[in-house]
């Protein structure tokens, strides 16, 4: 009895490991995407529980561009891309709720890790790396960055990120983020999963044009 104990407790104490934190997170969007009345922003509460967009906003930022910001700039950018992120993220996540998912290797590097999958949606067969990371080696596995089709979210983010910077600076930045947000959050507002699902059947993983 002791021993069956002990041994349940050290099982639930094990840490996921990357293959099944992204595992885990594809089933719980397709559970969430095709429970009645499930919308966007039901979806992007889902999504949140293991997608880690403040990390991606801060990679897709630059560590030089990160380091150069006030705290109060800092949480004030992080606070835009997560609602920003959680919006597009959400849409991409239904709109691949149906695809048929192999799983192919994981591949852990100290605190990173790279999850290989490749999704089937109708004839298209499309690959889809997960980057995730973890804080500290005794903390959780977190998603920071999706790769469809060779084209990763947050190279794209950043790409975008340094133009504006280079012509608007942060401020200009920051306000194009916001609009953008404002934007999508109200396309989700009242957007069911069917309908994203109608639509988006063949959606990537591409950022929204933060123009």
């Amino acid at each position: 009895m002791i021993a069956s104990l002990l041994a349940a407790t050290l099982l639930a104490a094990a840490p996921v490991s990357p293959l099944n934190v992204v595992k885990n997170g594809n089933a719980a969007v397709q559970k969430a995407a095709n429970a009645p009345g499930a919308t966007v922003q039901s979806l992007a509460s889902v999504v949140e529980s293991f997608v880690d967009f403040e990390e991606l906003a801060k990679r897709a930022l630059g560590e030089k561009a990160w380091t150069g910001l006030t705290a109060a700039q800092r949480k004030e950018f992080t606070d835009t891309m997560t609602g920003l992120l959680r919006a597009s993220y959400a849409q991409k996540a239904i709109g691949q709720a149906k695809a048929d998912v192999k799983y192919g290797k994981e591949s852990v590097q100290g605190t990173e890790a790279t999850v290989d999958t490749q999704l089937t949606v109708k004839t298209d067969q499309v690959p889809v790396d997960y980057k995730l990371y973890k804080a500290s080696a005794k903390a959780d596995w977190r998603i920071y960055d999706v790769i469809t089709d060779e084209v990763s979210l947050v190279d794209t983010y950043s790409g975008q990120f340094k133009k504006i910077l280079s012509t608007k600076g942060f401020d200009g930045l920051l306000t194009t983020l916001k609009s953008k947000r404002a934007q999508l959050e109200k396309e989700n507002a009242n957007t069911s999963a069917a309908s994203v699902n109608e639509s988006a059947a063949g959606a990537s993983g591409a950022a929204p044009q933060a123009k």
